[in-house]
């Protein structure tokens, strides 16, 4: 038994030790999956929960033959984008009328677009002189 105890004594100072000396390393691994991006006949908002943007919201510049460019953790277009926004079809501004589903087909015909605002691709206002 007097062997068992020293022992005991022993793994638990040896443990100690090891765990003050710092002479270890611990190797940390970090692994974020955001998923793939909604799908969205105009595009999404750029902000979580990333719901549909009704169609007007976002201007040309934010497409390429049609296909968006993608917003927020999706965004997939040049660096230092600013594209043109219509904060009339935003619900940070009050917008309550028809959002579209995921998954929605676009209508066959698009509205024209007004806005004048211009976001980055994370819904970040563009500085007064652009």
């Amino acid at each position: 038994m007097k062997i068992l105890k020293r022992l005991g004594i022993l793994a638990i100072a040896a443990a100690a030790i090891f765990m003050v000396s710092g002479n270890h390393a611990l190797a940390a691994h970090v692994s974020v999956n955001i998923g793939p991006a909604p799908v969205c006949p105009y595009g999404y908002y750029e902000i979580p929960p990333d719901n549909c943007a009704p169609d007007g919201y976002y201007g040309p510049e934010w497409f390429t033959g049609g296909v968006f460019l993608g917003a927020g953790p999706w965004f997939h277009g040049p660096d230092h984008f600013y594209g043109h926004v219509d904060h009339s079809f935003d619900f940070r501004h009050g917008y309550r009328g028809h959002f579209p589903e995921h998954g929605e087909p676009p209508a066959e015909h698009r509205q024209e677009f007004h806005g004048q605002a211009m976001h980055d691709a994370r819904g970040h206002e563009a500085p007064r002189h652009r």
